[in-house]
């Protein structure tokens, strides 16, 4: 059997086999949250992810030799609008959002990433790469704007396999007179006086979103390194752009293999305020245990559409209760079998994994106790079976303390405020249903309603 890893590489849309620049020092990076409001269900995948792949490179290839830098953009338009909706400090979001990002980690069990920086923390590493794309003719200054020439770097759409007019056609291009070019992106823009801004050749601001990911990368892995990862939204523009700026600068090729997520989707709809059915982390934390929505989060191939729904959310609680049967504490370290890996070496197929994982359970209900110890390492290594027995059994099911009069009150409350478009109303609504132990499901243009 084949035990090299391989992976989907989003940059030629093929797989491939992993051969790192150094196996003595391989770099991961994978673009981590813009913290502007609470992560939702979406934003877990690509958390769940890369930790698993975190852990098959460091099983591969030895737990000192791999550096895993997730990134943390702490300065955004979109969180000074956040700031500004809920009227409280940029730096009281930033903060409060941070925290509830680390513990929405923690409530999955992903590890803690090598390093973490933030782009606040970086500022002085992205105003000279900006001066160094100017210098070299690939940037330019217009009114206090820095901008990207995006027509001076030839393989611009390389990554999303696309021609340049087919990116910009229908795509989210910001449009000024300040450009030379609709396509051009913004590496520098200037801040308001109520905004948080740093000094710089062009005056006091900020930098572009798409900059801060090259700068900090370059920083913890250099100029070239093994992985890039993210969901599948960000190939174009942020992930496209950041080639382009990156290669211009260092003249250098970025990343080896772009490894990309697929989407999460509600009930076969997509997931969207305008649907009012965006799913908060925090919104399962009083019923599910962490696991549940790790296991359902592992159980389509991370390159496919995940659709998540109260079947999905059953199916994996039943299927933990039932591996708890046979759970106790490892008080050894437990090796592996390369064998049952093998899933994983093949592009994270986790669906094949858990189905390993299914057969050393089979085995472990009448086998030895080295039977059993190899299952419960199995699914320790992907993050299951890590809490004690008593901690599972405080998730079982919880006595119901609503009516089915109220339930139906709320969800008449829930569709007024969608009607009216006060999508966080609806949320909140969700949340509270939810915390109440009412999954709802929204699916054509009706509301239904179970307990969980």
């Amino acid at each position: 059997m084949n035990r090299d890893l391989h992976l989907s590489n989003s940059l030629g849309n093929k797989k491939e086999k992993f051969e790192p620049l150094d196996i003595k020092n391989i770099g991961m990076y994978v673009c981590g949250p813009t913290v502007y409001d609470d992560p939702h269900i979406g934003n877990a995948r690509p958390i769940v992810i890369f930790d698993l792949l975190f852990k098959v490179l460091k099983c591969k290839f030895g737990k000192e030799t791999v550096t895993y830098v997730r990134n943390i953009t702490d300065i955004d338009d979109k969180i000074i609008n956040s700031a500004k909706e809920k009227n409280i400090s940029i730096t009281e979001l930033t903060e409060k959002i941070t925290k509830t990002f680390h513990d929405d980690c923690k409530y999955l069990n992903c590890e803690k990433p090598t390093h973490e920086p933030k782009a606040t923390e970086n500022i002085e590493l992205m105003i000279k790469m900006i001066e160094d794309l100017i210098n070299k003719k690939f940037a330019y200054e217009s009114e206090k704007h820095v901008y990207f020439k995006v027509k001076n770097f030839k393989d611009y759409g390389k990554l999303s396999n696309k021609k340049l007019d087919d990116l910009i056609v229908g795509s989210r291009v910001d449009i000024s007179e300040n450009k030379n070019n609709p396509e051009d992106f913004v590496l520098w823009k200037p801040s308001k006086d109520n905004e948080p801004s740093w000094p710089s050749p062009w005056g006091k601001g900020r930098p572009g979103w798409h900059l801060e990911c090259s700068a900090m990368s370059k920083k913890y892995l250099g100029e070239t390194f093994d992985i890039h990862g993210g969901g599948r939204d960000l190939i174009f523009p942020h992930h496209e752009n950041e080639i382009a700026q990156s290669v211009c600068s260092n003249n250098k090729k970025f990343a080896n293999y772009w490894v990309h997520n697929g989407f999460i989707t509600i009930s076969k709809e997509k997931m969207a305020k305008s649907q009012g059915n965006i799913l908060k982390i925090n919104s399962f934390k009083n019923k599910f245990n962490g696991q549940v929505l790790r296991l359902a989060l592992m159980s389509s191939h991370y390159r496919q559409p995940l659709d998540w729904n109260d079947q999905l959310m059953e199916e994996c609680y039943k299927t933990l209760d039932k591996w708890y049967s046979c759970y106790f504490k490892l008080d050894k370290k437990i090796l592996i079998n390369e064998e049952d890996l093998l899933p994983l070496y093949d592009d994270l197929n986790t669906p094949g994994y858990i189905s390993v994982l299914h057969k050393l359970f089979d085995k472990a209900k009448s086998g030895s106790q080295k039977d059993k110890e190899n299952f419960i390492a199995g699914c320790n290594f992907v993050g299951l079976l890590h809490d004690s027995k008593e901690d599972w059994l405080s998730f079982k099911k919880r006595k119901i303390e609503i009516t089915e009069k109220e339930i139906a009150s709320m969800i008449d409350q829930r569709n007024e405020a969608r009607n009216s478009k006060n999508y966080a109303l609806a949320d909140k609504i969700r949340s509270e249903l939810l915390d109440k132990g009412v999954l709802i499901e929204d699916k054509d243009g009706k509301t239904t309603w179970k307990i969980k």
